[in-house]
């Protein structure tokens, strides 16, 4: 930023407020350092002209949370500004349960939001995944009248398209008196997001013929979707109409067709891709690298791995909380826990992404012990579990054979945390209660869950009565097996297999023919033998061992 006038001439508070409104627009963060020294020395009172709101703001906008956090409970009579600038900063950052927790003690303190307000905390129910709260926050947008401005139909579309709540997504967009580019490209990637892209298509070329040209965020959407359904050849052949209509894909479009690719498990379609971007001299960024590295995770590749977190490391990337999360979360999968470890270690201000996923990492390897005593130092910092933490610790559990203690966990969840428990925590549970053939438990706690049995939880269920030879409690649940519209292969093929032991090949045949109808295919198998040694040297370091009965989920 250029010299912005510092001199030794007294400044009014008006002085300072335009400068500090420059500092926050600029996003400088030295120069807004600077201008708060000054205030501090000249003794002006920092309520005048809401100078107190107007430095939060600018340490927010900078990123700078630690002095933004340590200001906030100093202003005597916080305003809707400095309120805007913590959720917008918190969301942004990552903290999204604390962004929530500043818009509610906001209502608390009887201030109304305004659309700015709106549109940031919708971004904090995005990165929590809860609808319950983005319904709660569409209701008093009704409320007070706000749902007319095109921003927060936007982002309600985009909350409600991320979410799960299409139906709901469909409504708003209805609703929407003025469309703009961005309302039909919210509800375009709505439509992606659960995997009606014939809708999505619709959409794209009414869009057109409603006067509206797509722009490159429209473009990549398709471009993605069409990745993520396993249909390369399209979203090449949407690459190629975009080229044609005047765009030139840009590092947005490559990140799309990556992220589409390892999404649809085409992970070496998706490092070709990756070298062609390079080739035509396109520079990757996080979002790049963060599309890549689950990719390494599925392949089992630790060299892969570890050319990424060496390009990442030259480009400075590494100091990113979400790459550093990406990272330990690709470790994990490939059972390079010290990797993992050091990764972990060096993130200067981690995040609760940062702890899931090192705590997940720790389950996964069967270090146990290390798993809980993360999960313990993480509540000792101040960070309080939420559904992914909780997810990560049942699994470490299950991993474990700690059935009991699984369970204090799960019955701890809502009393504790606040946290509902959701359908993977159920599902966590009867996974545990299976690998240790406590299938009588399993069965009973299946039939008292609040919800519908899933794929998974039927999978699990199956499985363990295959390898614990519980068939007569596995033929109970056929029926509502084939009652239930299942789409994935796993349920179904163990169901085959147990019919298949007992000889009961009539039986084979018919659920052969509802996957056919129901038109569910099973993936050949695959393994991958790259696994590193120092999993077995670290758990020996620290005493720990695999009480994993070998049932493999």
């Amino acid at each position: 930023m250029k010299n912005m006038g510092f001199s030794k001439f007294i400044w009014s508070p008006h002085d300072f407020a335009l400068f500090l409104q420059k500092c926050l627009k600029a996003k400088a963060l030295r120069p807004g350092m600077q201008v708060h020294a000054m205030l501090l020395t000249s003794g002006i009172n920092m309520n005048i002209l809401s100078l107190s709101s107007k430095l939060l703001g600018m340490y927010a906008s900078c990123s700078d949370l630690k002095s933004a956090r340590f200001l906030f409970p100093k202003i005597q009579h916080p305003n809707v500004f400095a309120f805007n600038w913590m959720v917008l900063g918190l969301s942004y950052n990552g903290y999204y349960d604390d962004a929530f927790m500043h818009f509610c003690k906001m209502g608390e303190l009887g201030l109304v939001g305004n659309k700015f307000t709106f549109s940031s905390v919708l971004k904090s129910c995005v990165g929590l995944m809860d609808l319950k709260k983005g319904k709660q926050v569409h209701a008093m947008i009704y409320e007070l009248g706000f749902q007319d401005d095109v921003s927060i139909a936007n982002s309600l579309i985009d909350m409600y398209g991320k979410c799960g709540g299409i139906g709901y997504a469909c409504n708003v967009f209805g609703r929407t008196p003025e469309r703009d580019v961005a309302t039909w490209t919210s509800m375009i990637c709505g439509f992606c997001n659960v995997g009606e892209f014939e809708q999505a298509l619709v959409l794209f070329e009414r869009m057109k013929l409603e006067g509206l040209e797509p722009n490159e965020f429209t473009w990549n959407a398709m471009i993605s979707a069409y990745a993520r359904s396993r249909d390369s050849s399209k979203a090449f052949a949407f690459i190629d109409r975009m080229k044609k209509e005047g765009f030139i894909p840009d590092l947005i479009a490559w990140n799309a067709l990556i992220s589409g690719l390892v999404q649809s498990h085409e992970v070496m379609e998706a490092f070709k891709v990756f070298q062609e971007m390079l080739v035509s001299r396109i520079q990757p960024n996080q979002v790049t690298i963060a599309a890549l590295l689950p990719a390494c995770g599925s392949a089992g590749s630790i060299k892969w791995g570890r050319e990424i977190h060496g390009f990442i490391c030259r480009k400075g990337f590494d100091i990113n909380v979400f790459i550093a999360s990406a990272l330990i979360d690709m470790y994990s999968k490939v059972g390079s826990v010290k990797d993992a470890q050091n990764v972990f270690n060096k993130i200067p201000c981690k995040n609760i992404a940062s702890w899931n996923a090192m705590i997940d990492c720790y389950g996964k390897c069967g270090m146990v012990d290390s798993s809980m005593d993360l999960f313990q130092k993480m509540q000792e910092e101040g960070l309080q579990p939420n559904e992914v933490t909780c997810t990560c610790i049942l699994s470490a559990c299950s991993h474990s054979g700690n059935v009991q203690k699984g369970l204090e966990i799960f019955k701890s969840m809502k009393e504790c945390y606040g946290i509902e428990p959701s359908v993977q925590h159920y599902a966590s549970i009867v996974d545990l209660f299976c690998r240790f053939g406590r299938m009588v438990e399993a069965y009973e706690f299946i039939k008292a869950m609040p919800m519908q049995v899933t794929e998974s939880i039927a999978g699990a269920f199956l499985s363990g009565c295959n390898v614990h030879g519980r068939r007569d409690l596995a033929k109970i649940m056929v029926e509502e097996i084939m009652r239930m519209q299942l789409k994935g292969p796993g349920g179904f093929v163990t169901l085959s297999n147990i019919y298949a032991a007992d000889g009961k090949w009539d039986e084979v045949g018919n659920v052969r023919r509802v996957m056919k109808e129901r038109n569910v295919h099973k993936k050949p198998g695959f393994s991958w033998l790259e696994k590193p040694a120092e999993v077995l040297e670290l758990k020996k370091e620290k005493g720990e061992n695999n009480m994993a009965s070998g049932f493999s989920m």
